[in-house]
């Protein structure tokens, strides 16, 4: 089997498990922030007064990726930039507007911001370099068996837009506005576990920290936030499952 074969297997295979897999190191993440709270003077300022001004900060960089997924997914067309994992690859259209006109990957780089923000608030330099290089090696597997899928099934079409756009790091000054109206259906459809996944998981952190130095100052703001996400989560996949509330002719 050579490199491209290889690479390709390995991406489809880690693009199947793609939501699974990053929970190994959001395990590693806790174990990682656990040791920082016994230990702040060895990490990054995790000690009152600048901890609740740090969490907030490494809650706006997790928002920040969820807002570039919303983004994305918002001016899509239908089977296109979802969330299939045992279907595997699916793309009834090649996506070269909005997001994808400045990048090639914007779900992946939203993702990125996303887990960034937990792995920013260990406060661990080290766990942040590490969680990077690991992103990187991860995604790039994905990244090389969505483009082969892409490749095969758009030809030239594929080949001129990978030319102009970026695989990762995006190239603002090729932005191409869609020509589909933004869908808060879509959305509220897809992304529905986005939020309330971004609450649970800094919720679960900073109550953890807490607990383990004995101490009670917990982010009240997590909470509150992680209650009322969960809440609107199961209200959404309610409206999914029993009603056609979130379908959308096309989205």
């Amino acid at each position: 089997m050579d490199l491209k074969e290889k690479f390709e297997k390995e991406g489809n295979w880690l693009f199947r498990y793609r939501s699974y897999l990053p929970l190994i190191v959001l395990i590693a993440g806790t174990v990682v922030y656990l040791d920082t709270k016994n230990h702040p003077h060895s990490s990054f300022p995790l000690e009152a007064p600048y901890e609740i001004y740090y969490e907030f900060f490494c809650l706006f960089i997790s928002l920040f990726g969820f807002f570039i997924r919303l983004y994305t997914v918002g001016f899509t067309p239908k089977n296109t930039s979802g969330r299939n994992t045992r279907e595997g690859q699916v793309a009834e259209a090649l996506n070269t507007t909005g997001m994808y006109s400045i990048v090639r990957h914007p779900l992946y780089l939203g993702n990125f911001f996303m887990w960034l923000g937990p792995g920013v608030f260990t406060g661990s330099l080290w766990f942040i370099l590490t969680f990077c290089l690991l992103f990187w090696v991860y995604y790039e597997r994905i990244m090389y068996a969505e483009e082969q899928f892409l490749f095969r099934k758009f030809g030239d079409q594929f080949t001129v837009w990978t030319r102009s756009v970026p695989a990762f790091i995006p190239k603002l000054s090729n932005f191409k506005k869609s020509n589909l109206s933004f869908s808060w259906k879509k959305v509220l459809k897809q992304e529905k576990n986005g939020l309330a996944g971004i609450f649970l998981i800094f919720c679960l952190l900073d109550i953890s920290g807490e607990l383990i130095v004995k101490g009670t100052d917990f982010n009240y703001f997590f909470i509150v936030c992680c209650i009322l996400t969960f809440i609107m989560y199961w209200l959404l996949k309610y409206l999914k499952r029993q009603t056609n509330v979130l379908n959308e002719s096309g989205r």
